[in-house]
Order: structure tokens, then C-alpha cells, then sequence
């Protein structure tokens, strides 16, 4: 096998981690996940990762409930990192050799994010977790995702998503004849609001020219199919 791009920006969801608990990590999930990753850095592939909290909580559902949203956000930013923890432990047990980079200061246990040594570690074959989204408020972490990613000049996004195996035309969980797409531009996932990823995320995509693919996580060995050229899943671009 052979790897179609050289560095990607994996973005995870935090709620996968729960397995079917539906809260917390599961660690049978995180070793997966981790198996998978080596055998995609096998290949000779530097990856960078971006990770989500919502196994723990979700910012703008916290804030639906009352809490402030500023506050949820941060909170929901601790909550990546905590993934991102557990997420180095069960790579370094795979046995490679990993950092986590986060965009909120917190030296005792990671490193500040700073984009060349991001790219410095990718060069000396390290998996770089990219933890606390952008650091600011009322940012998701898909936008986290592609701000890394195009800041570090990967060469796509590889949206892996909880359940779903990539971009349909309405949700497949609430009408089941909705249609999956194999393609779609950016305008039309802008256009008719398609619950790739944020708005936002969306379009700096776009701006930036960096495709994504959407494809579903719980699948084992999909992420080695995304990276080797293998069509599943959705492209977006």
C-alpha cells in the first residue's frame, strides 16, 4: 500500500471516544483508534491530529442550558485536551512517539501550540495532537481542525465522524432515503447548509483551497482507505 498524501490533519470527535457509554473514554476505543493512526504512520504519513471534548461537553449545549458561553467554550476546550492526554497515552503504547500541542497554556502537561514547532515535530516523524481548539471562544474544533491544517500546509482534512460515512442530503438518521454524495464543491455544502462541518470551517477551507473528506470513524481500517486513495466517504472541495 501506498499513502496518496504525505501530511493530513485527522479530526476526531470527542463522543466517539465514549463508545457506547455516551460520555467519558472508553479505552478499548482510544487503542483502536491508536492501531489505526500507527498503521497510517506506517506508511510514511505525518499526521497531525485535532480532537473534540463533547464526551465530556459540548459548549454550546452547556450554554443552552444556562451556563455562559465564554465559560462552557473554555470548558469545552479542557474537556480536548483531557482527550488529547488519553489519546497520546494509547499512541506512545502503539509505540510512537507523540506530542500534544495546545492552543491554552498548560506547561505541566503540554506544549504551548507554536505552528514551526508543530512542523518540526511532523518532520521528525511524531504525531502531533493539536489540543484546546483555537483557543478562543465560539470556535468549534472543526474549525480548529482546518486552521491547523492549513497553517501546517497539509494536504487535507480527514473528517472522521461518529456514525455517519460522509455527506448526505438530508440526516440519514431521521430519513432514510437521503442521498449520499461521492462529491461536493464547497459552494454547495455552503449553499444548502450540509452538515459537513461548521460554517466557518467550511469556508476557510474554501479560501484556502484544502480538501476534506468526511468518512465514518467506527469502520475499521477507513482511515488507511482515505489516505491510500481509496474512494469512501465523501470529498469535499
Amino acid at each position: 500500500m501506498k499513502a496518496v498524501f504525505g501530511r493530513v490533519v485527522l479530526k476526531l470527535s470527542g463522543e466517539a471516544l465514549a463508545g457506547d457509554n455516551g460520555f467519558g473514554i472508553a479505552p478499548g476505543v482510544l487503542r483502536g483508534i491508536a492501531r489505526e493512526i500507527r498503521e497510517v504512520h506506517s506508511l510514511g504519513v505525518q499526521v497531525g491530529i485535532v480532537i473534540g471534548g463533547g464526551n465530556v461537553i459540548r459548549g454550546v449545549k452547556a450554554a443552552a442550558e444556562g451556563l455562559d458561553r465564554t465559560s462552557a467554550d473554555y470548558m469545552g476546550m479542557m474537556a480536548s485536551v483531557i482527550n488529547g492526554l488519553a489519546l497520546q497515552d494509547s499512541l506512545e503504547t502503539e509505540g510512537l512517539s507523540t506530542r500534544v500541542l495546545t492552543a491554552l497554556e498548560i506547561k505541566q502537561v503540554a506544549e504551548p501550540y507554536i505552528r514551526r514547532r508543530a512542523v518540526r515535530h511532523l518532520e521528525k516523524s511524531r504525531v502531533v495532537i493539536f489540543a484546546a481548539g483555537t483557543g478562543n471562544p465560539y470556535f468549534t474544533t472543526d474549525t480548529a481542525a482546518v486552521l491547523r491544517a492549513v497553517e501546517i500546509e497539509a494536504e487535507v482534512v480527514l473528517m472522521a465522524k461518529h456514525g455517519v460515512d460522509g455527506v448526505y442530503d438530508a440526516d440519514p438518521r431521521i430519513t432514510p432515503d437521503a442521498r449520499r454524495y461521492d462529491e461536493v464543491s464547497f459552494d454547495e455544502a455552503i449553499r444548502k447548509n450540509l452538515r459537513v462541518m461548521d460554517q466557518t470551517a467550511i469556508a476557510l477551507c474554501r479560501e484556502n483551497g484544502l480538501p476534506m473528506v468526511v468518512f465514518d470513524m467506527n469502520v475499521a481500517g477507513n482511515i488507511r482507505k482515505v489516505v491510500t486513495g481509496e474512494k469512501i466517504g465523501t470529498r469535499v472541495g
